[in-house]
């Protein structure tokens, strides 16, 4: 598939529009909240919900939009200005993913309508890693046993990325994974929506985090939490190891999977908005100092700074080329579960380098908190391991090139 270079005039619009936003409302409290870590950022978050919603007003309907890669735009823009407060934003999330990917009509309808309204600000989560099962997700221990018109969840779950949040602010969901089977292997894992403040979910507190750190990210405990049955995604029904596949399919398991094809695009956009923020900074400051860059000079003739930044440049932009390209595959309905893993892992790698090479660069004053820049390094890693690690990620290209099932490399 061709890659288009040139964004559309709404996309270009859009981006300004978020840029704005970031500079104005995130960067003058990304070191605050930072230092305050579990502290909710009501300034930002309070803002966002009134006025930051729904995009530019400028837009032109009549004119063609990029689709999903104007979302991984908007998420590059944002990150750019603080990926932390970024994902403290009132929204459903990975949780709205997995309903829009896996859920009826009526349950869209019912667990996203308060994220369209005017209410007070709302969250959703996704509940997967468990103490025993990370990258796996087939290893899942987390059950859920039917007892009549309901569900009965048990379990332990963290890491969940707004977890507090969605778990305790009326409105909100999380979607928490569990088996119905576990003699029926991934066929027995389903998505069930727990509506926040639902008896028997407990939070237990928020991880200390390298980087992120405005950013909540929870343990949750499932202690015989009660659901209406109604609040499974997918088919009830369980296809156990060797059966054929039943008519119709199951949205459950493989439906919550595929929200990955959705996500990893937005977590590599978003490692591209930190990678080109601390990029940002090293070229203002030799800029400043009066080192020039000269693009036309051979490798050899280069300085080191020379030669560093150039391929701190070129890493950015083939992060970012990835991403637009899975993005724009998904807009066309067309399969990107390669392409998405190739961005994610792609961008994980760059944003690391970028930034540990922009504290190296920039020297004493890179590594202080006088600038952002060491902050950035911190937020950065993270994008090489949720959604999936980068080893896992280079798995799922390796087995789609080679044309593998999981169970013939590991």
């Amino acid at each position: 598939m061709p890659i288009a270079f040139d964004l559309t005039e709404n996309t270009k619009i859009a981006r300004d529009h978020f840029e704005k936003m970031a500079a104005e409302h995130m960067r003058p409290i990304s070191r605050k909240y930072d230092d305050l870590e579990h502290e909710l950022p009501t300034e930002w978050v309070d803002w966002y919900w009134k006025h930051g919603r729904g995009g530019p007003k400028d837009t032109d309907v009549s004119k063609p939009t990029d689709g999903f890669v104007q979302v991984c735009v908007q998420a590059e823009a944002l990150c750019w200005g603080d990926a932390g407060l970024y994902l403290r934003m009132p929204s459903a999330a990975l949780g709205g993913s997995a309903v829009a990917a896996a859920g009826t009509t009526e349950q869209k309808e019912r667990f996203l309508a308060p994220f369209r309204g005017d209410g007070p600000p709302v969250w959703g989560a996704m509940a997967i890693t468990e103490p025993s099962a990370g990258s796996d997700s087939a290893a899942i221990q987390a059950t859920a046993d039917r007892d009549g018109d309901e569900y009965v969840l048990n379990g332990t779950k963290i890491f969940c990325t707004s977890g507090d949040a969605a778990s305790t602010h009326e409105g909100g969901f999380v979607v928490v994974w569990a088996t119905v089977d576990k003699t029926a292997g991934r066929g027995g894992i389903k998505a069930f929506v727990v509506p926040a403040n639902t008896p028997g979910m407990r939070l237990v507190g928020c991880e200390k985090k390298l980087g992120i750190r405005a950013s909540d990210t929870a343990t949750l405990v499932f202690e015989n939490c009660r659901i209406p049955a109604s609040n499974l995604l997918g088919r009830a029904d369980v296809k156990k190891p060797g059966e054929k596949k039943k008519a119709g399919g199951d949205k459950g398991f493989k439906g919550a999977m595929a929200t990955f094809d959705a996500s990893r695009p937005i977590v590599a956009a978003m490692a591209v908005g930190v990678g080109r923020a601390a990029l940002d900074l090293v070229l203002e400051e030799l800029e400043r100092r009066g080192v020039p860059l000269r693009y036309d000079a051979s490798p050899h003739e280069q300085t080191a700074v020379e030669r560093d930044v150039i391929e701190m440049e070129a890493e950015l932009q083939a992060a970012r080329l990835l991403t637009w390209r899975a993005a724009a595959m998904m807009t066309r309905g067309k399969p990107n579960n390669l392409e998405a893993s190739m961005a994610k892992a792609k961008a994980g790698l760059a944003v690391t380098r970028i930034t540990q090479k922009a504290v190296e660069i920039l020297g004493p004053a890179g590594y202080s908190k006088k600038l952002l820049v060491e902050k950035w390094m911190r937020d950065a890693k993270i994008n090489d391991i949720y959604e999936g690690t980068q080893q896992i990620n280079q798995l799922i290209v390796a087995r789609r090139i080679l044309d593998y099932p999981s169970s013939m490399l590991r």
